[in-house]
């Protein structure tokens, strides 16, 4: 933690920030969050990215493209089972960048076994 104090001094996260636009200015933009308590940190997240995307396959994408690796990838569960979360770490531009994706899970299947109601 570095506990930054001025704009400047966030140079690290923000030179990351910039290398990303430079090179993926392509890919979905994500909601990017630095903080001046960590001046060497990055992080991303996906929300639901749009209607004709899968937030977990642009997540994919991301993770891809920051070169972090795989089996990094945690999967979890969250808000009563309706919120599915990717989440990954790893180095960017010599800063630590966390990478998560938020999506809705799928409605539960009611159906009653053997087509049974």
């Amino acid at each position: 933690m570095t506990d930054a104090r001025t704009l400047g001094e966030m140079t690290p996260a923000l030179r990351a920030l910039r290398l990303l636009a430079a090179e993926y200015s392509h890919l979905p933009a994500p909601f990017v969050h630095l903080s001046p308590v960590d001046a060497a940190r990055l992080e991303l997240s996906l929300h639901d990215v749009d209607l004709t995307s899968d937030t977990f396959a642009v997540f994919e994408v991301w993770r891809e493209a920051l070169g972090i690796a795989p089996d990094s990838v945690i999967f979890r569960v969250q808000g009563n089972g309706r919120t599915r979360v990717l989440r990954a770490e790893g180095t960017f531009g010599g800063v630590e960048v966390a990478l998560t994706a938020y999506a809705d899970a799928p409605a539960a299947d009611t159906t009653a076994v053997g087509g049974a109601a």
